[in-house]
């Protein structure tokens, strides 16, 4: 008994060993105009096995590259797109640079300092009171989704104060949002739909001339 370990590796995996034998078979066409014929009734066999990909752009394109991969970029043939090339896959993608931002309240995030920043700059007292607002509703709703513990709003105002460097004035009368309101949860649509009284009325008469009728007999 012959197992798939011992076989020669797929390439490409996902589209099994039958189209891998047919790669393969490609590449033992001497004549270049049959073997691209060939080819091609080898992308639309390819393509039937994934029917809901046909809409999708660049489709046929992504099958004639999975073409190249699986014979190894040895497949001398006319193709309809430019073939990529096996550095261009074998390229490892640019190291990602890490931020390297320090933010002090690590449970307010990175939004709140922006925010924050945001208010400095506006001059529009009516603009600067609802954006303070909104900030401190904010800052207040994180602080109890990391603590799940109560918070007094003199905390939030002091902290609000601290990361704007003491230079925000917070206008008097702010109120903020309750706790509850803060962390109430969206409840799901209930699934009993209400009962239509006709419907259920006309039900029942249906039921009732169901019934057999009969004389009672003397």
């Amino acid at each position: 008994m012959e197992y798939n370990t011992q076989k020669k590796k797929l390439l490409l995996p996902e589209y099994g060993r039958n189209i891998q034998k047919m790669v393969d078979y490609l590449l033992t066409i001497p004549d270049r105009e049959e073997r691209t014929r060939a080819a091609k009734t080898v992308i639309d066999v390819m393509g039937n096995l994934y029917p809901h990909l046909r809409d999708v752009p660049d489709f046929r394109h992504k099958l004639w590259d999975h073409l190249a991969i699986m014979s190894e970029f040895q497949l001398d043939i006319d193709t309809p797109y430019p073939l990529p090339s096996i550095e261009k896959l074998q390229e490892k993608p640019a190291r990602l640079p890490y931020s390297t931002n320090h933010i002090k309240y690590k449970h307010y995030g990175k939004l709140a300092e922006k925010l924050i920043d945001k208010i400095k700059e506006l001059e529009d007292p009516e603009q600067k009171r609802a954006l303070i607002v909104l900030t401190a509703n904010h800052m207040k709703k994180s602080f109890l989704t990391w603590n799940k513990d109560s918070v007094e709003d003199e905390q939030i105002y002091n902290d609000i104060n601290t990361l704007g460097g003491s230079t925000i004035i917070l206008p008097e009368g702010i109120t903020l949002s309750n706790p509850k309101d803060l962390l109430q949860k969206k409840s799901k649509p209930s699934s009993n739909k209400p009962i239509n009284k006709n419907y259920q009325k006309n039900n029942n008469k249906g039921n009732n001339n169901n019934r057999p009728f009969y004389k009672k007999q003397s």
